[in-house]
């Protein structure tokens, strides 16, 4: 198992840019997939992005596409959530979380790892 922590988040202007980081400890990082996850006050935690253990494949919500971007960094052990043209209503918690399912799973039940999650806050 790896343990996950995010960091990054912060109070941002609408139309403003953030990037989130996920450092993770514990053995054998590159073996899994890593996703971001979002939850809003008083709704449920819904997918973000994913990326696979090569980081060559993504995905991401229908929501987010176009302004955000999943990376990796295998060496340093961190995936990276770069967000651009934010919204009020990408104010939510984040959450990183690591999955051994492949190439890439948006199913929360998938991943076993989870962090305690980063504040986003967009100000309109």
């Amino acid at each position: 198992q790896v343990q996950v922590v995010e960091s990054g988040g912060g109070l941002v202007q609408a139309g403003g840019s953030l990037r989130l980081s996920c450092a993770a400890s514990g053995r054998a990082f590159s073996a899994y997939s890593m996703g971001w996850f979002r939850q809003a006050p008083g709704k449920e935690r819904e997918f973000v992005a994913a990326i696979s253990w090569s980081g060559v494949t993504t995905e991401y919500a229908d929501s987010v596409k176009g302004r955000f971007t999943i990376s990796r960094d295998n060496a340093k052990n961190t995936v990276y959530l770069q967000m651009n043209t934010l919204k009020f209503e990408d104010t939510a918690v984040y959450y990183c979380a690591a999955s051994t399912v492949v190439p890439t799973t948006r199913i929360p039940a998938d991943f076993g790892s989870w962090g305690q999650g980063t504040q986003v806050t967009v100000s309109s």
